[in-house]
């Protein structure tokens, strides 16, 4: 109970930097972004992008996953996209759309993701970015494992589009190095997607993510509804 008591200040503490850095988010400049978000290894996607490959880049709701959407433009030879899910209130997701794709990013909601990817998949050399944490919503329809130690709904898309496309699957470990200032380390999953096993990749993300949760569980978003089903 000590333990869960002190997980969840520090969680708390960590929330509410994320609140004030999210405010930060639509006015900071290019500079800024530089300064307060690192990535360490871009080569490990634009080498891939470089040999004609559309990259997956598979992450999760831990530590400041919005300062990513603006600093991987920044960091990278290749074009990112993110997919995103529009924010019911029309106003607030025209201004979170225009912050995250203010230095390049470029915005594609799930619904038309499909489409994006066989409009022309063989010009197209980008790096996708998938939240690989989120709940699905059709129970049905997800790859389920042990999570966190429980039985858990994992979204499939990142692999299924990873093996449709023949497209490399990395994942962005997020550290917090102090306050207001993060880096970042993509860690390999697939280079051969079509050579897998099913599930390999998810399994390979999910176990990633799990074991910097189980390092740093306050910088993960408890606060989101992950098991819904």
């Amino acid at each position: 109970m000590v333990f869960h008591r002190s997980v969840e200040k520090r969680f708390y503490c960590h929330f509410c930097d994320l609140i004030v850095e999210g405010i930060k988010n639509f006015s900071i400049s290019e500079g800024e972004v530089k300064r307060r978000f690192i990535i360490h290894n871009p080569e490990l996607v634009d080498d891939f992008v470089s040999q004609g490959k559309n990259v997956i880049i598979t992450g999760g709701h831990y530590n400041n996953w919005e300062l990513y959407a603006l600093a991987m433009p920044l960091f990278h030879r290749c074009e990112g996209i993110a997919l995103y899910k529009p924010i019911h209130n029309k106003l607030l997701d025209k201004k979170v759309q225009k912050s995250r794709s203010k230095f390049g990013l470029k915005l594609i909601p799930q619904k038309e993701i499909k489409a994006f990817f066989d409009k022309d998949p063989a010009t197209m050399k980008y790096g996708f970015v998938f939240g690989a944490d989120q709940s699905p919503r059709k129970s049905s329809k997800a790859f389920w494992l042990k999570f966190l130690g429980r039985d858990t709904a994992v979204l499939f898309g990142s692999e299924k589009y990873a093996i449709t496309y023949d497209s490399p699957v990395v994942f962005g470990e997020i550290t917090k190095e102090k306050r207001g200032y993060y880096s970042l380390k993509y860690h390999l999953v697939a280079a051969k997607p079509l050579e897998t096993a099913y599930g390999d990749i998810t399994k390979g993300h999910t176990s990633i993510l799990e074991k910097m949760i189980q390092a740093r569980p306050e910088f993960w978003l408890w606060s989101h509804k992950r098991w819904k089903h």
